[in-house]
Protein backbone atom coordinates (compact mmCIF):
# COMPACT_ATOMS: atom_id res chain seq x y z
CA UNK A 1 0.00 0.00 0.00
CA UNK A 2 1.06 3.74 -0.54
CA UNK A 3 0.73 6.41 2.23
CA UNK A 4 0.27 9.71 2.04
CA UNK A 5 0.66 11.73 5.60
CA UNK A 6 -0.24 15.03 6.21
CA UNK A 7 1.84 17.65 8.31
CA UNK A 8 5.62 18.69 8.59
CA UNK A 9 6.13 17.91 12.33
CA UNK A 10 8.03 15.47 15.02
CA UNK A 11 4.27 13.72 15.12
CA UNK A 12 4.50 13.54 11.64
CA UNK A 13 7.87 11.93 11.60
CA UNK A 14 6.98 9.44 14.52
CA UNK A 15 3.95 8.45 12.61
CA UNK A 16 5.78 7.74 9.33
CA UNK A 17 8.46 5.57 10.97
CA UNK A 18 5.97 3.61 12.88
CA UNK A 19 3.97 3.13 9.33
CA UNK A 20 7.28 2.08 7.82
CA UNK A 21 7.68 -0.45 10.39
CA UNK A 22 4.31 -2.10 8.60
CA UNK A 23 5.08 -5.07 5.58
CA UNK A 24 2.17 -3.76 4.33
CA UNK A 25 3.51 -0.50 3.23
CA UNK A 26 5.48 -0.03 0.26
CA UNK A 27 6.04 4.03 -0.14
CA UNK A 28 4.99 6.89 1.98
CA UNK A 29 4.47 10.19 0.81
CA UNK A 30 4.76 13.11 3.39
CA UNK A 31 3.46 17.31 2.89
CA UNK A 32 5.29 18.63 3.31
CA UNK A 33 7.61 17.01 5.96
CA UNK A 34 10.75 17.70 7.10
CA UNK A 35 14.34 16.49 6.97
CA UNK A 36 13.71 13.66 8.94
CA UNK A 37 10.95 12.20 6.60
CA UNK A 38 12.89 12.79 3.91
CA UNK A 39 15.13 10.01 5.21
CA UNK A 40 12.24 7.56 5.12
CA UNK A 41 9.57 9.04 2.86
CA UNK A 42 8.92 10.92 -0.51
CA UNK A 43 8.63 14.82 0.90
CA UNK A 44 5.96 16.68 -1.06
CA UNK A 45 6.04 20.99 -1.01
CA UNK A 46 2.38 20.94 -0.74
CA UNK A 47 0.75 22.91 2.28
CA UNK A 48 -1.41 20.57 4.61
CA UNK A 49 -4.85 22.78 3.83
CA UNK A 50 -4.21 23.05 0.76
CA UNK A 51 -6.88 20.33 0.47
CA UNK A 52 -6.96 20.20 -3.72
CA UNK A 53 -3.54 20.28 -4.19
CA UNK A 54 -3.43 16.97 -1.83
CA UNK A 55 -6.06 15.72 -3.19
CA UNK A 56 -4.87 15.82 -6.69
CA UNK A 57 -1.10 14.61 -5.29
CA UNK A 58 -3.12 11.29 -3.86
CA UNK A 59 -4.36 10.87 -7.10
CA UNK A 60 -1.31 11.33 -9.22
CA UNK A 61 0.58 9.11 -6.67
CA UNK A 62 -2.45 6.40 -6.39
CA UNK A 63 -2.41 6.39 -2.44
CA UNK A 64 -3.95 4.04 -1.03
CA UNK A 65 -4.61 5.81 2.33
CA UNK A 66 -4.00 9.32 3.57
CA UNK A 67 -3.39 10.10 7.40
CA UNK A 68 -4.01 13.81 8.25
CA UNK A 69 -1.51 14.49 11.59
CA UNK A 70 -2.12 18.33 12.54
CA UNK A 71 -5.78 19.81 12.88
CA UNK A 72 -5.87 22.74 10.74
CA UNK A 73 -6.82 20.46 7.83
CA UNK A 74 -9.09 18.43 9.83
CA UNK A 75 -11.02 21.94 10.37
CA UNK A 76 -10.79 23.03 6.64
CA UNK A 77 -13.10 19.58 5.98
CA UNK A 78 -10.03 17.54 4.47
CA UNK A 79 -11.71 14.37 5.53
CA UNK A 80 -15.15 15.01 3.73
CA UNK A 81 -13.17 16.23 0.51
CA UNK A 82 -11.58 13.29 0.33
CA UNK A 83 -14.53 11.18 1.04
CA UNK A 84 -16.42 13.02 -1.17
CA UNK A 85 -13.94 11.24 -3.97
CA UNK A 86 -14.25 7.89 -2.56
CA UNK A 87 -10.54 8.26 -1.44
CA UNK A 88 -9.78 6.10 2.32
CA UNK A 89 -8.38 8.97 4.93
CA UNK A 90 -7.95 8.11 8.39
CA UNK A 91 -9.00 11.42 10.24
CA UNK A 92 -12.29 13.16 11.68
CA UNK A 93 -14.61 15.15 9.35
CA UNK A 94 -15.89 18.68 9.81
CA UNK A 95 -18.41 18.46 11.82
CA UNK A 96 -16.28 15.69 13.92
CA UNK A 97 -13.72 17.94 14.32
CA UNK A 98 -15.18 20.47 15.98
CA UNK A 99 -14.81 18.88 19.33
CA UNK A 100 -11.25 20.24 18.49
CA UNK A 101 -11.96 23.49 16.41
CA UNK A 102 -14.27 25.06 18.96
CA UNK A 103 -14.06 24.89 22.41
CA UNK A 104 -17.58 26.22 23.34
CA UNK A 105 -19.30 23.38 21.00
CA UNK A 106 -16.83 20.64 22.79
CA UNK A 107 -18.12 22.24 26.51
CA UNK A 108 -21.77 22.73 25.08
CA UNK A 109 -21.36 18.93 24.51
CA UNK A 110 -20.29 17.97 27.47
CA UNK A 111 -22.96 19.77 29.14
CA UNK A 112 -25.28 17.87 27.78
CA UNK A 113 -24.32 14.45 27.73
CA UNK A 114 -22.85 14.74 31.29
CA UNK A 115 -19.35 14.45 30.29
CA UNK A 116 -17.19 15.61 33.60
CA UNK A 117 -15.52 18.99 33.31
CA UNK A 118 -15.46 22.33 34.61
CA UNK A 119 -17.76 24.68 35.26
CA UNK A 120 -17.81 27.82 32.62
CA UNK A 121 -19.48 30.50 30.88
CA UNK A 122 -19.26 31.27 27.21
CA UNK A 123 -19.34 34.97 25.51
CA UNK A 124 -18.81 36.26 22.32
CA UNK A 125 -19.49 39.52 23.31
CA UNK A 126 -15.89 41.37 25.17
CA UNK A 127 -17.88 43.75 27.42
CA UNK A 128 -20.12 40.83 28.86
CA UNK A 129 -16.94 38.51 29.05
CA UNK A 130 -15.04 41.38 31.14
CA UNK A 131 -17.93 42.25 33.58
CA UNK A 132 -18.43 38.24 34.44
CA UNK A 133 -14.36 37.62 34.86
CA UNK A 134 -14.88 41.14 36.96
CA UNK A 135 -16.79 39.23 39.35
CA UNK A 136 -14.93 36.10 39.91
CA UNK A 137 -12.48 34.53 42.29
CA UNK A 138 -8.85 33.68 41.14
CA UNK A 139 -7.43 31.97 39.69
CA UNK A 140 -9.80 31.62 36.55
CA UNK A 141 -8.99 29.79 32.85
CA UNK A 142 -9.48 31.94 30.23
CA UNK A 143 -9.57 29.90 26.69
CA UNK A 144 -10.06 31.50 22.90
CA UNK A 145 -13.03 29.12 21.10
CA UNK A 146 -11.13 28.31 18.43
CA UNK A 147 -7.43 26.73 17.14
CA UNK A 148 -4.57 29.00 18.38
CA UNK A 149 -1.68 26.02 17.77
CA UNK A 150 -1.82 25.01 21.30
CA UNK A 151 -1.33 28.74 22.89
CA UNK A 152 -4.81 29.83 23.80
CA UNK A 153 -5.68 28.89 27.01
CA UNK A 154 -4.63 30.88 29.82
CA UNK A 155 -4.45 30.13 33.57
CA UNK A 156 -4.79 33.62 35.28
CA UNK A 157 -3.41 33.85 39.02
CA UNK A 158 -5.26 37.21 39.43
CA UNK A 159 -8.24 39.06 37.98
CA UNK A 160 -5.79 41.65 36.41
CA UNK A 161 -4.19 39.34 34.51
CA UNK A 162 -7.39 37.60 33.23
CA UNK A 163 -8.84 40.72 32.25
CA UNK A 164 -5.62 41.37 30.18
CA UNK A 165 -6.42 37.96 29.00
CA UNK A 166 -9.61 38.94 27.78
CA UNK A 167 -8.66 42.10 26.43
CA UNK A 168 -5.32 40.32 24.37
CA UNK A 169 -7.80 37.62 23.14
CA UNK A 170 -11.41 39.53 22.02
CA UNK A 171 -9.99 42.85 21.15
CA UNK A 172 -6.46 42.83 20.39
CA UNK A 173 -7.25 39.94 18.39
CA UNK A 174 -3.55 37.77 19.22
CA UNK A 175 -5.36 34.81 18.13
CA UNK A 176 -7.34 35.95 14.82
CA UNK A 177 -11.03 34.55 14.69
CA UNK A 178 -10.15 32.20 16.99
CA UNK A 179 -10.86 34.66 19.70
CA UNK A 180 -14.35 35.64 18.50
CA UNK A 181 -16.01 33.52 21.42
CA UNK A 182 -13.92 32.44 24.74
CA UNK A 183 -14.48 30.25 27.25
CA UNK A 184 -14.40 31.10 30.72
CA UNK A 185 -13.72 27.99 33.08
CA UNK A 186 -12.87 27.20 36.86
CA UNK A 187 -9.80 26.45 37.76
CA UNK A 188 -9.46 22.54 38.49
CA UNK A 189 -6.36 21.81 40.62
CA UNK A 190 -4.75 17.94 40.03
CA UNK A 191 -2.86 15.86 38.20
CA UNK A 192 -2.92 16.63 34.14
CA UNK A 193 -2.93 13.94 31.30
CA UNK A 194 -3.58 13.22 28.48
CA UNK A 195 -5.65 10.33 27.03
CA UNK A 196 -5.71 9.02 23.52
CA UNK A 197 -8.58 6.35 21.59
CA UNK A 198 -8.81 4.74 18.49
CA UNK A 199 -12.47 4.82 17.39
CA UNK A 200 -14.18 3.85 13.85
CA UNK A 201 -17.77 5.79 15.30
CA UNK A 202 -18.44 2.37 17.28
CA UNK A 203 -16.20 0.77 18.96
CA UNK A 204 -13.45 2.80 20.83
CA UNK A 205 -10.31 1.48 21.81
CA UNK A 206 -7.81 3.11 24.46
CA UNK A 207 -4.18 4.22 24.44
CA UNK A 208 -1.69 4.24 26.64
CA UNK A 209 -1.78 8.02 27.87
CA UNK A 210 1.17 10.38 28.43
CA UNK A 211 1.32 13.70 30.35
CA UNK A 212 3.05 16.60 28.56
CA UNK A 213 4.40 19.96 29.56
CA UNK A 214 3.40 23.38 27.99
CA UNK A 215 5.54 25.88 29.28
CA UNK A 216 8.73 26.82 27.86
CA UNK A 217 10.97 26.69 30.79
CA UNK A 218 11.92 24.51 34.01
CA UNK A 219 9.48 24.21 37.05
CA UNK A 220 6.15 25.38 34.24
CA UNK A 221 7.64 28.74 34.07
CA UNK A 222 7.03 30.85 31.18
CA UNK A 223 4.97 31.09 28.02
CA UNK A 224 2.80 28.19 26.91
CA UNK A 225 4.07 26.31 23.89
CA UNK A 226 3.05 23.26 21.68
CA UNK A 227 4.33 20.91 24.01
CA UNK A 228 8.31 20.84 25.17
CA UNK A 229 8.37 17.10 26.47
CA UNK A 230 6.07 14.57 27.13
CA UNK A 231 6.24 10.92 29.14
CA UNK A 232 4.02 7.68 29.14
CA UNK A 233 2.81 6.06 31.23
CA UNK A 234 1.71 8.71 33.64
CA UNK A 235 3.28 8.16 37.49
CA UNK A 236 -0.36 7.76 38.66
CA UNK A 237 -1.87 5.98 36.20
CA UNK A 238 -3.45 2.72 36.39
CA UNK A 239 -6.04 0.40 35.85
CA UNK A 240 -8.97 1.87 38.10
CA UNK A 241 -8.55 5.18 36.59
CA UNK A 242 -7.89 4.02 33.22
CA UNK A 243 -11.32 2.17 33.50
CA UNK A 244 -12.83 5.27 35.10
CA UNK A 245 -11.43 7.73 32.23
CA UNK A 246 -12.59 5.34 29.23
CA UNK A 247 -16.34 4.89 31.06
CA UNK A 248 -16.89 8.63 31.95
CA UNK A 249 -15.22 10.66 29.35
CA UNK A 250 -13.79 9.27 26.22
CA UNK A 251 -16.65 6.50 25.36
CA UNK A 252 -19.07 8.82 25.76
CA UNK A 253 -17.56 11.70 23.91
CA UNK A 254 -17.57 9.31 21.10
CA UNK A 255 -21.30 8.23 21.50
CA UNK A 256 -21.94 11.66 22.23
CA UNK A 257 -21.04 12.97 18.70
CA UNK A 258 -22.39 10.05 16.93
CA UNK A 259 -26.29 11.02 18.81
CA UNK A 260 -25.16 14.40 17.38
CA UNK A 261 -25.34 13.38 13.81
CA UNK A 262 -21.14 13.76 13.85
CA UNK A 263 -19.64 10.36 14.05
CA UNK A 264 -15.90 10.64 14.88
CA UNK A 265 -13.26 8.54 13.10
CA UNK A 266 -9.69 8.41 13.82
CA UNK A 267 -7.83 9.21 16.79
CA UNK A 268 -9.45 11.78 19.70
CA UNK A 269 -7.51 13.05 22.71
CA UNK A 270 -8.59 14.11 26.13
CA UNK A 271 -6.95 16.71 27.99
CA UNK A 272 -7.56 15.83 31.16
CA UNK A 273 -7.16 16.79 34.73
CA UNK A 274 -7.29 14.33 37.53
CA UNK A 275 -9.56 16.19 40.44
CA UNK A 276 -9.68 14.95 44.20
CA UNK A 277 -13.52 14.00 42.89
CA UNK A 278 -12.31 11.90 39.79
CA UNK A 279 -11.05 12.68 36.15
CA UNK A 280 -12.63 15.80 34.73
CA UNK A 281 -12.09 16.73 30.75
CA UNK A 282 -10.19 20.21 30.35
CA UNK A 283 -10.84 19.88 26.36
CA UNK A 284 -10.81 17.48 23.80
CA UNK A 285 -8.62 17.30 20.06
CA UNK A 286 -9.01 15.79 16.98
CA UNK A 287 -5.97 13.99 16.79
CA UNK A 288 -2.55 12.78 18.19
CA UNK A 289 -1.65 15.20 20.47
CA UNK A 290 2.48 16.35 19.64
CA UNK A 291 4.50 15.36 21.84
CA UNK A 292 2.57 12.79 23.02
CA UNK A 293 2.46 10.62 19.93
CA UNK A 294 6.27 10.44 19.96
CA UNK A 295 6.13 8.39 23.65
CA UNK A 296 3.00 7.05 22.63
CA UNK A 297 3.80 5.39 19.27
CA UNK A 298 6.53 3.32 20.31
CA UNK A 299 4.81 1.85 22.80
CA UNK A 300 2.49 0.36 19.91
CA UNK A 301 3.25 -3.48 19.07
CA UNK A 302 0.51 -3.63 16.66
CA UNK A 303 0.62 -2.74 13.38
CA UNK A 304 -0.74 0.91 13.09
CA UNK A 305 -1.61 0.61 9.27
CA UNK A 306 -3.97 -2.02 10.34
CA UNK A 307 -5.29 -0.27 12.81
CA UNK A 308 -5.96 2.68 10.61
CA UNK A 309 -7.28 0.16 7.79
CA UNK A 310 -9.72 -0.98 10.75
CA UNK A 311 -11.04 2.28 11.60
CA UNK A 312 -11.58 3.71 7.93
CA UNK A 313 -13.52 -0.07 7.29
CA UNK A 314 -15.56 0.59 10.64
CA UNK A 315 -13.98 -2.64 12.08
CA UNK A 316 -11.85 -1.36 14.69
CA UNK A 317 -13.80 -4.63 17.07
CA UNK A 318 -11.88 -7.11 14.68
CA UNK A 319 -8.28 -5.58 15.81
CA UNK A 320 -6.48 -6.70 19.41
CA UNK A 321 -4.26 -3.62 20.21
CA UNK A 322 -1.11 -4.64 21.59
CA UNK A 323 1.35 -2.26 23.50
CA UNK A 324 4.90 -2.25 25.35
CA UNK A 325 5.10 -2.37 29.00
CA UNK A 326 8.50 0.02 28.78
CA UNK A 327 7.87 3.68 29.54
CA UNK A 328 8.89 6.68 27.19
CA UNK A 329 10.43 9.62 27.51
CA UNK A 330 10.67 12.28 25.07
CA UNK A 331 12.21 15.80 25.64
CA UNK A 332 11.93 18.52 22.78
CA UNK A 333 15.07 20.76 21.62
CA UNK A 334 13.60 24.19 20.99
CA UNK A 335 14.91 27.51 19.20
CA UNK A 336 15.75 30.28 21.33
CA UNK A 337 13.23 32.33 21.92
CA UNK A 338 10.56 29.90 20.84
CA UNK A 339 7.21 30.22 21.47
CA UNK A 340 7.90 34.10 20.93
CA UNK A 341 9.85 35.41 17.72
CA UNK A 342 12.95 32.93 16.93
CA UNK A 343 16.09 32.72 14.48
CA UNK A 344 16.30 29.45 12.08
CA UNK A 345 18.84 28.39 9.17
CA UNK A 346 20.99 27.18 11.77
CA UNK A 347 23.17 23.73 11.65
CA UNK A 348 22.62 20.65 13.95
CA UNK A 349 25.64 19.02 14.55
CA UNK A 350 25.37 15.65 16.88
CA UNK A 351 23.02 13.64 15.43
CA UNK A 352 25.43 11.00 14.27
CA UNK A 353 26.41 10.72 17.80
CA UNK A 354 23.89 8.69 19.84
CA UNK A 355 23.24 6.19 21.80
CA UNK A 356 21.76 3.01 20.13
CA UNK A 357 17.73 2.46 20.31
CA UNK A 358 17.58 6.80 20.78
CA UNK A 359 14.74 8.02 18.68
CA UNK A 360 15.07 11.48 16.82
CA UNK A 361 12.03 13.01 15.76
CA UNK A 362 12.25 16.15 13.40
CA UNK A 363 10.03 18.56 13.45
CA UNK A 364 11.44 22.24 12.29
CA UNK A 365 14.04 21.26 10.22
CA UNK A 366 15.63 21.00 6.56
CA UNK A 367 17.90 20.02 4.84
CA UNK A 368 20.46 22.46 3.01
CA UNK A 369 20.58 22.82 -0.60
CA UNK A 370 23.18 20.87 -1.93
CA UNK A 371 25.16 20.31 1.59
CA UNK A 372 23.08 17.51 2.74
CA UNK A 373 23.75 19.49 6.32
CA UNK A 374 20.20 19.39 8.59
CA UNK A 375 19.57 23.10 9.62
CA UNK A 376 16.80 24.57 11.92
CA UNK A 377 13.73 25.93 10.28
CA UNK A 378 11.26 26.06 13.25
CA UNK A 379 10.49 26.94 16.47
CA UNK A 380 10.45 23.37 17.91
CA UNK A 381 13.04 21.44 16.27
CA UNK A 382 13.93 18.29 17.62
CA UNK A 383 11.85 15.41 20.18
CA UNK A 384 14.93 13.37 21.50
CA UNK A 385 13.11 10.01 22.52
CA UNK A 386 14.23 6.80 25.11
CA UNK A 387 12.76 3.92 26.09
CA UNK A 388 13.45 1.75 29.34
CA UNK A 389 11.65 -0.77 32.37
CA UNK A 390 10.99 2.29 34.19
CA UNK A 391 10.48 6.25 33.58
CA UNK A 392 13.48 7.12 35.64
CA UNK A 393 15.39 4.66 33.40
CA UNK A 394 14.13 6.35 30.30
CA UNK A 395 14.37 9.51 31.34
CA UNK A 396 18.20 9.00 32.08
CA UNK A 397 18.66 7.34 29.07
CA UNK A 398 17.25 10.54 27.02
CA UNK A 399 18.90 13.00 28.95
CA UNK A 400 22.47 11.27 28.07
CA UNK A 401 22.11 11.89 24.76
CA UNK A 402 20.20 15.54 24.39
CA UNK A 403 23.81 17.12 25.30
CA UNK A 404 25.22 15.97 22.60
CA UNK A 405 22.95 17.94 19.79
CA UNK A 406 23.58 21.08 18.81
CA UNK A 407 22.83 24.39 17.13
CA UNK A 408 23.05 27.87 18.01
CA UNK A 409 20.64 28.89 21.03
CA UNK A 410 19.44 25.18 21.64
CA UNK A 411 16.85 25.54 24.67
CA UNK A 412 15.37 22.13 26.28
CA UNK A 413 13.60 21.66 29.50
CA UNK A 414 15.53 19.63 32.16
CA UNK A 415 12.52 18.53 34.12
CA UNK A 416 10.87 16.42 31.55
CA UNK A 417 9.43 13.53 33.94
CA UNK A 418 12.04 14.23 36.80
CA UNK A 419 8.81 14.73 38.74
CA UNK A 420 4.84 14.08 39.54
CA UNK A 421 2.51 15.77 37.74
CA UNK A 422 0.57 17.32 39.67
CA UNK A 423 0.47 20.35 42.59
Amino acid sequence: MKVLVIGGGAREHTLVWKLTQSPRVSEIFVTPGNAGTAQLAYNLDISPTDIEALAQAARDNRIDLTVVGPEAPLAEGIADQFLIRGMAIFGATKKAAEIETSKVFAKELMQKYNIPGAGSASFADYNQAKEYVSQQTAPVVIKADGLAAGKGVTVAETIPQALDTLASIMEAKVFGAAGDQVLVEEYLSGREMSAFVFTDAHTVVTMVPACDYKPVFDGDLGPNTGGMGSYSPPYFYGPDLAQVVAETIMRPTVKALYEEGRPYKGVLYGGLMITKNGPRALEFNARFGDPEAQVILPRLKTDLLEIMIAVVDNRLDKINVEWSQYACVGVVLASAGYPDSYQTGFPISGLDDLDDNILVFHAGTRAGTGTGQVLTSGGRVLTIVAMGKTIAEAREKVYANVPRIHFEGVHYRQDIALTKRGK
